[in-house]
């Protein structure tokens, strides 16, 4: 039986938990098991956009390829957009592939992706201009409902205010922050020391300090004018 390996990508940190990788192994591994192939192997690049730089699963198989210790002359893939979606990458890898003689298979599309035959070349490259067509749509599609959202609420994504963690710091502040007995505002030290002891926490989890509370309430006001 034929030695190969299985390569997976999954582009979004999210997906990495998802059922991605899996649903790609378990295309890989039921290919193989068709075709008389006994996968040795499965490399995962999690949580990556598909560029070169930052495969290092990819990175790791090349080089494993490269040494041929082991026989294995064969890759599998679920589709060819794993490998990449960046026809211009894509096309780099498949070059890679080429000069160290390892073979190709894609589960969805079959195998031969690497022959230079004009007429599959065409069709790798279309698919390849498909994939890359679809990732630029996604990031614009992306783009667009983040303004939607942002005109609508005024805000997008990013870390959440110490005001949206918790509505009721700010008029905690303005009591601790109030004239004593003295006559005098209590300074932002102690209010801060006050914020400390009754379990609150900046936006970022850290403990609250003098100048933290200070910039908070002046951003507060600069908000309201």
């Amino acid at each position: 039986m034929n030695r190969a390996f299985g390569y997976v990508r999954v582009s979004g940190k999210g997906q990495v938990d998802g059922d991605g990788p899996e649903r790609q192994e378990l295309a890989i591994r039921e290919y193989a098991k068709a075709h008389g192939l006994e996968v040795v192997e499965v490399f995962m690049d999690g949580g990556v956009s598909g560029t070169v730089e930052d495969r290092p699963a990819l990175a790791e198989m090349m080089v494993s390829l490269e040494q041929n210790g082991h026989g294995v002359r064969t890759v599998i893939i679920e589709k060819l957009d794993r490998l990449a979606r960046d026809l211009m990458v894509q096309e780099g890898i498949i070059r890679d592939f080429q000069q160290h003689g390892v073979e190709l298979i894609s589960a969805v599309e079959g195998a031969d992706l690497l022959s230079n035959d004009p007429t599959r070349k065409l069709v790798r490259q279309v698919l390849g201009a498909i994939a890359e067509y679809d990732k630029q749509m996604l990031v614009l599609k992306l783009r667009a409902a983040r303004r939607r959202v942002k005109a609508r609420q005024g805000k997008c994504e990013g870390r959440k205010s110490t005001q949206e963690l918790n509505p009721g710091i700010i008029a905690e502040i303005g009591m601790l922050r109030r004239l004593n007995k003295a006559g005098k505002r209590r300074p932002w030290n102690e209010v801060a020391g006050f914020l400390n002891a009754r379990g609150h926490k900046t936006a970022t989890g850290k403990p609250w300090t003098g100048p933290n509370v200070s910039l908070l309430m002046s951003r507060v006001r600069a908000s309201k004018d």
